[in-house]
C-alpha cells in the first residue's frame, strides 16, 4: 500500500507568506488603493529606479524558464518527475492570471491617474493602461520561488526565506514602477503562491501512485 502524500511546505516560504498575507490584506483595507499606491510610487530615487527596473524582470519568463531549468544541472533533478512538477505548477498559476486579467480588464494607475502629476513613471519604462488585475509578474515570481523553495533539500529549506523576499521584491517593483495598484500584486501573490502548492500536490501525489 502506497502512503499518504504529506501537504508540500517550505516553512521558511510559507510563514512569511501567511504574514503577509495577513499584514497586506489589513494594510490594503485601512489605508486603500490610492493610498498604498502613492506611498510606494513617489518614494523614489534614481538608485531604486535601477534596482526597481532590474528586480521586476524576476517575474517574467524570460527570466523564469531558465532558473526553472538550472536544477537540471543537478543529477537529481534530470527526470520526467521534474519537468512535470515544474510545468504544471508554474504555467497552471500563469494561465489562472491571464484568464483574470482578460476576465477584469482593470485599467492600470497611468489610465486611473492620467492627468496626475505626482505620478512616478521611470524613464524609459513602458506605458501600461490595460490588463492591471491581478499582477502576471506577481504571479509569476511567487510561483516560480514557491515552487523552488519547496523542491530544496532538507539541509537548504532556510533558502526559502530569501525565495520569499525576491518575489515580495518583485510585487514592490510593480507599484514602484506605476504598473500595478497593490491589490494587484497582492491578490498575484496569492494566485501564484497557492496554485502552484496545489499543483505540486497533485502532480507529487500522482507520481507517487504510479
Amino acid at each position: 500500500m502506497k502512503g499518504k502524500t504529506s501537504i508540500p511546505v517550505n516553512l521558511y516560504f510559507a510563514i512569511p507568506f501567511a504574514v503577509w498575507v495577513i499584514v497586506g490584506g489589513v494594510l490594503y483595507t485601512v489605508a486603500g488603493s490610492e493610498v498604498l499606491f502613492r506611498f510606494i510610487n513617489t518614494n523614489h530615487t534614481a538608485t531604486l529606479d535601477t534596482a526597481m527596473y532590474a528586480i521586476t524582470h524576476l517575474g517574467e519568463a524570460s527570466v523564469v524558464i531558465p532558473l526553472l531549468l538550472f536544477p537540471f544541472v543537478f543529477s537529481q533533478f534530470r527526470n520526467r518527475q521534474y519537468f512535470i512538477a515544474a510545468i504544471a505548477s508554474n504555467i497552471v498559476p500563469m494561465l489562472v492570471s491571464q484568464g483574470l486579467k482578460s476576465l477584469f480588464n482593470a485599467p492600470r494607475p497611468l489610465s486611473v491617474f492620467r492627468d496626475a502629476g505626482w505620478v512616478h513613471h521611470p524613464e524609459h519604462w513602458p506605458w501600461l493602461y490595460e490588463r492591471s488585475f491581478p499582477s502576471g509578474h506577481s504571479e509569476g515570481a511567487f510561483a516560480l520561488f514557491c515552487f523552488l523553495s519547496l523542491i530544496l533539500p532538507q539541509g537548504k529549506r532556510v533558502w526559502g526565506l530569501v525565495f520569499f523576499i525576491m518575489a515580495l521584491l518583485v510585487c514592490y517593483s510593480r507599484v514602484y514602477l506605476a504598473a500595478h495598484f497593490f491589490e494587484d500584486v497582492y491578490v498575484g501573490s496569492i494566485i501564484g503562491t497557492v496554485v502552484c502548492s496545489g499543483c505540486y500536490y497533485i502532480v507529487r501525489r500522482r507520481q507517487q501512485q504510479g
